[in-house]
Parts: C-alpha cells; sequence; structure tokens
C-alpha cells in the first residue's frame, strides 16, 4: 500500500490541507485567553471593559479589561446573549475602541475551504480507477483494448518449436503462406479463412501454434485473453473489441489471437437472468467485426478454447470461425518429437531412450511431457546428480501421474498387507484377462491421495475400445475389492473409486454404447458432461421408468458378471496371488519384467462366447478380408501409432472415456487411508 501515498498528487493534497489548516488557526484570535460566558457578562456589567470586539460571524467576544488577570479574553456566545452584550457595551459612553464587525476571509481561503471536498473527492475517484485499470497512463481507457502487441525483441515462436501435432502445422501454414504472399490466393479466386479456432484438452499446445504462427509469418501478433473484455461497466467489451480490430486493420496484415474464448463466446441466452448482459454485447460486437472483415485486409482471428460445445453457433458459421482445428493429445511418435524437443539443453544419460519414455505415457499432454522431464531434472539436481537417467524420468512419471510420494506416511503392516493384496487382485485379474494392456508396474508405496496402485500401459496408440474390452476393464477395476473379500472376507474403504468408475463404463455401455441385448442400440440420456445452465437444465429425461429399471438391471448384471469373473481368476491363481504378495510386502516395487516373471505360471481365461445384439442377427462364419501388407516405410508410421483411418470413422472419445489416460488402476487414488 506504501506506492500509493508516493505520488506527486497526494504531497500536493497535504500541502493544500497544511495551508488551510494554518490560515485557519491565523484567523482566530491569537493572545486572548478563552473564557466562560458568564466571565464575559461580569466584566461588561462592572465596567471593567477597556475595548471590545464583537464578530458577529464567529459569534465571538474579544475583551481587553482595565484591570485583571488575564487582561484580554475571548469567549464565544449565543445569539441571545450576543444582542444583551451588544446592547450593554453601546451604552453611553462606550468602551474605548468598541468595535462590531463581520470580518471576511479571503478569496483564496475561501476558494480552497469551498473547492477542497469536491477536488479530494474527484482525485480518489481518479485514484481507484488508474488503479483498476492498471495504472499508468490508462485512467480513462476504459474502452481501450488490452491485446498485447509481441514485439521483434520478444523470443520467435517458429513450426520447428511445435512438435506432436503435425495436421494442425499443415492447416495453420495455409495461414502463414497467406499472411506472406497474399497475392498467391487470391489470383485464383481464393479466400482465406477469417477466422481460424484451435480446441482441445487443455495443454495440447493451442497458444503455442497460435505464436508460431505468428513467428512464421513475421506479422503484428496482438494477443489477448477473453475474460479481458468483459468488465464491471456496461458497454466496455464491446468498445474494447472495436478498439481492437481497429488496431489490427491499422497494421495489417496481422494476427489476432484469442485465448479462451468461451470466456466471452459463450451460447446466448443460456444465462439464468436476463439475456442482455455486458457478455452477450461483446459477443455480438465481435460477430460484427469477423463478419465485417475486407477479404483483402489481411486481419486473421486464431481462437483458442477447451469447451467447442459451449461456444454459440453464431461464431462457428463459416464467415467466422471457416476453419476449425483440433489440436488433440500426441500419439506415440507426436509424444517422442515433444520428449526430444524439451530435452534439449538437458544432459540425458546415454542409455536414456525417449522412445521407450513415450510408449509409457499414452494419454499425455504436450504440457504433461514437459513437466515430465523438468521433474525429472529437479530430481537430477537434488539428488546431486550430473545426468538425467531412467529412474529419475520413471520417478518423474509416476509423480506426474499419481503425486510425490508420501515417505513420511507409515503405514501398520495389516494396512501394508491389505494394500498388497488390493494391488495384486488388480494385477492377477489384468494378467490373466485376454483383452487389458500389459502390467508395467505394481506398488504399494503410498503416492498422492493412493496407499499404492497398479498400471497397465497399452503397447500402442488406442482410438476406439471393443464390449470384450470393457468387460476386461470392469473386471480388472473389481479385482482390488474381490481379493479383499476373497482374503480377509472384509472388504476396505479403499475400493470406493473402482467401484464409481466401473459403474460409470457399464452404464456408458448400456446407456451410450449399445452393448446390451435388452435395451439395444439405443441411445438414452444426454452425454455426461459439464452442465451447461440454461441449455443442459432445461432438457428432462427421454425414456420411461420401465426404461430406467432396465437400465439399472442391466448395469448391475455387467457389475456382477465382472465380479465372478475376477473371483474365479483369484481363486484359480491363489497361489499366484500369495507368491506377489509376498513379493511386494518385501520390495515394495515390482517392474514389468519382475510382475511378468511372478505371473508365469497364470494361464489366459478362454474367450467368450459371440456376443449376439439380437437372436434375429446371428453372427456371420465368414472371415474379414485378407489385409495385404503395407509398404515398410507407412508400416513404420503405423508401428509410430499414426493409424489415422480408424481415428476418421470411428469416434475416439470411447477410448477416451473408457480407458484412463495415465494407464494407472481405476481407484486406488480412493484408498486413502
Amino acid at each position: 500500500m506504501r506506492r500509493y501515498f508516493r505520488g506527486p498528487l497526494f504531497w500536493i493534497t497535504l500541502a493544500v490541507l497544511a495551508v488551510l489548516m494554518g490560515a485557519q488557526l491565523f484567523s482566530s484570535s491569537a493572545g486572548f485567553k478563552q473564557v466562560d460566558t458568564s466571565t464575559v457578562i461580569q466584566a461588561v456589567d462592572e465596567g471593567n471593559v477597556k475595548s471590545a470586539k464583537l464578530i458577529d460571524q464567529e459569534q465571538r467576544i474579544e475583551l481587553t479589561l482595565k484591570s485583571g488577570d488575564p487582561s484580554r479574553i475571548t469567549s464565544q456566545y449565543l445569539p441571545s446573549t450576543g444582542e444583551y452584550l451588544a446592547a450593554q457595551l453601546r451604552e453611553s459612553p462606550p468602551p474605548e475602541g468598541f468595535d462590531e464587525v463581520n470580518p471576511q476571509q479571503s478569496v483564496l481561503v475561501t476558494l480552497l475551504v469551498s473547492l477542497l471536498p469536491i477536488a479530494i473527492i474527484v482525485f480518489l475517484f481518479f485514484f481507484l480507477m488508474n488503479q483498476m485499470q492498471g495504472g499508468g497512463s490508462r485512467v480513462m481507457s476504459f474502452g481501450k483494448s488490452k491485446a498485447k502487441l509481441a514485439t521483434k525483441d520478444m523470443p520467435k515462436t517458429t513450426f520447428a518449436d511445435v512438435a506432436g501435432a503435425d495436421e494442425a502445422v499443415e492447416e495453420l501454414g495455409e495461414i502463414k503462406e497467406f499472411l506472406a504472399d497474399p497475392a498467391k490466393f487470391q489470383a485464383v479466386g481464393a479466400k482465406i479463412p477469417k477466422g481460424v479456432l484451435l480446441y482441445g484438452p487443455p495443454g495440447t499446445g493451442k497458444t503455442l501454434l497460435a505464436r508460431a504462427v505468428a513467428g512464421e509469418a513475421g506479422v503484428p501478433f496482438y494477443s489477448i485473453s477473453g475474460s479481458d473484455f468483459v468488465e464491471m461497466f456496461v458497454g466496455v467489451g464491446a468498445s474494447r473489441v472495436r478498439d481492437l480490430f481497429e488496431q489490427a486493420k491499422a497494421n495489417a496484415p496481422a494476427i489476432v489471437f484469442v485465448d479462451e474464448i468461451d470466456a466471452v463466446g459463450r451460447h446466448r441466452g443460456a444465462g439464468l437472468g436476463g439475456g442482455h448482459d455486458e457478455r452477450e454485447q461483446t459477443l455480438n460486437q465481435l460477430l460484427v467485426e469477423m463478419d465485417g472483415f475486407d477479404v483483402k485486409g489481411g486481419v486473421i482471428l486464431i481462437a483458442a478454447t477447451n469447451r467447442p460445445d459451449i461456444l454459440d453457433p453464431a461464431l462457428l458459421r463459416p464467415g467466422r470461425f471457416d476453419r476449425q482445428i483440433a489440436v488433440e493429445r500426441p500419439d506415440l511418435r507426436g509424444r517422442h518429437d515433444i520428449l526430444q524437443v524439451h530435452a534439449k539443453g538437458k544432459p540425458l544419460a546415454a542409455d536414456v531412450d525417449l522412445l521407450a519414455v513415450a510408449r509409457r505415457t499414452p494419454g499425455f499432454t504436450g504440457a504433461d511431457l514437459a513437466n515430465v522431464l523438468n521433474e525429472a531434472a529437479l530430481l537430477t539436481a537434488r539428488g546431486d546428480s550430473k545426468l538425467i537417467d531412467d529412474g529419475h524420468l520413471d520417478e518423474a512419471i509416476d509423480r506426474v501421474v499419481a503425486g510425490p510420494q508420501k515417505r513420511t506416511r507409515l503405514m501398520n503392516e495389516k494396512e501394508r498387507r491389505i494394500t498388497a493384496y488390493h494391488e495384486g487382485g488388480h494385477a492377477l485379474v489384468a494378467a490373466a484377462l485376454r483383452h487389458t494392456d500389459p502390467v508395467h508396474k505394481v506398488t504399494i508405496l503410498p503416492r498422492g491421495r493412493a496407499l499404492g496402485y497398479t498400471m497397465v500401459l497399452p503397447d500402442e496408440d488406442k482410438y476406439s475400445v471393443t464390449r470384450n474390452e470393457m468387460l476386461d476393464q470392469l473386471a480388472y477395476m473389481l479385482g482390488g475389492r474381490v481379493a479383499e473379500e476373497l482374503v480377509f472376507h472384509d472388504p476396505t474403504t479403499g475400493a470406493a473409486n473402482d467401484i464409481e468408475k466401473a459403474t460409470a463404463v457399464a452404464r456408458a455401455m448400456v446407456m451410450q454404447y449399445g452393448m446390451s441385448e435388452r435395451i439395444g442400440a439405443i441411445r438414452l440420456g444426454q452425454e455426461q458432461g459439464e452442465v451447461f445452465l440454461g441449455r443442459d437444465m432445461g432438457h428432462i429425461r427421454d425414456y420411461s421408468e420401465g426404461i430406467a429399471e432396465i437400465v439399472d438391471e442391466e448395469v448391475r448384471r455387467l457389475i456382477e458378471d465382472a465380479h465372478d469373473e475376477a473371483w474365479w481368476i483369484l481363486v484359480e491363481n491363489r497361489d499366484v496371488l500369495d507368491t506377489l504378495v509376498l513379493e511386494l510386502l518385501e520390495r515394495e516395487t515390482l517392474d514389468k519384467e519382475e510382475v511378468a516373471a511372478v505371473f508365469a505360471p497364470v494361464r489366459k481365461r478362454p474367450e467368450r462366447e459371440v456376443w449376439l445384439s439380437s437372436t434375429r442377427r446371428p453372427v456371420s462364419d465368414r472371415p474379414p478380408v485378407a489385409v495385404p501388407p503395407r509398404p515398410e516405410a507407412e508400416s513404420a508410421g503405423s508401428n509410430g501409432g499414426r493409424t489415422t483411418t480408424s481415428a476418421a470413422v470411428l469416434d475416439p472419445a470411447p477410448a477416451v472415456d473408457a480407458v484412463p489416460a495415465d494407464g494407472a488402476a481405476q481407484g486406488d487414488e480412493g484408498r486413502v487411508g
């Protein structure tokens, strides 16, 4: 707060107050002693007054006495008392020097006294507004844009700094070419997209891509957040939008980047209050500015959001955001490229294989991978090592997935044994099923909120999930709970998250994916996402009570079948389970090779019977066509995870929802001590 009282205006105000206080002091009587009114009246009645002065404006009397100590006195009086004193003093002969005056203050003092309160109020108003607007000379610039203009002094970002998003880079390459050579496109009658929307999960590099476009094109780059448009004053957001695009047009060709555009571009009419609010006015102005672009103006709007589903349809129509580019989580090759970018400048040990690290991090975003390498570097420095080795990278992955290890959390032997059987149940069920991913790690070391966890990771990226894989997931999720029931006959609360996620998968199979014979291929209910007030709250359930009862029965059947399957696996392989628990209690953490050695005697469960969605539609005995082998280069791309055909035909959302991105055991974070 001290810095607010160092400006020149504060000292000027302080000086004015001091002058006023001094003037007030000097204007008061000097050398007169303040006495009661009765003393003054007594002196007048006794004729002991040598000279007198009545100051009517201040209702004060000043007397110089003929005798007595003090000889000069003053007193305030009431109007009636003043009239009496004046009448007495006017009697003949009046005292020497009697004067009845109404003194006037100087013009300067009068102006200061009159205008000072107004000046202080105005000063405080400007001071507060200045602080709200960020200081400087922005006191009255409410309607000015807050966009930051990238200068040449800032670090330049290019497409070489972007990895794991080749398709997005290719799409944005056209923007760069148009800004660098617009005549090439105008010669063939092509119109560059007026707006480009980048959408995808957080941390996938949307902002980095926008900066790379500006760096490649070498044009002015205005960046602003969607929340910067909205203020407490009505009309400020629309004014800032106008000012932003006026600046961009004046410096065209240019790029305007709006990060988190969902803060201002949400669906109109979806609020709980009135529809004519500040945010909607800002959006309306943004729509007008985008639609009013000059085709040859060279101003392109790039926006980024994590929630494209809540944006207003008018913002997404052709003519505004003509091109919408998905920036998804990178595949295997993309993760490898990202790791190579972030590994620059970090001393890696000679035996570190970044491709192996990429295989252990399915579902990680670019920000996650950068965090992994940074955590590994921090661990290396903390241990006074010079090189980042596989141990540091492995620990860094665990920290990103499950949190830091709780070395101070000491469990008693009973809890350690329960945790070992719980994690062993997960791992053993996963190893015995035919459609689960390989077990990469089992540990009973507390980490984050978990007392232990089992990590299963796919050997290659997946973009869809089959029904058998989802059934295996259900059994695998319930493996820990079943092991507690089988061994201790007294389950714990540690399986709460396992049950929650298993129930969610079973309900999705019935209501979303059409994997129930009794329900059929029917989508029931709305998509389970974040509620958007005003749009989602108004929807009612689109199925009857009878269907709801069938859904509950089917979900319970799937859970019970998975429970039974996990139980049979653990009963048949109880010796293997006990061996695994002994290894965990002794070594606390087992890696992929050590787990595989323990599970060597485990036999895979037999294949399930062929599933029929209806008895009226029997399964064909005709096998699928034989696929000819692809060229070596193309095959290598497939091994790298770039299988784009299935991703183009199948909705990848089920894979994201059903398969944990980090590969950790479902629900182990629920084992809070």
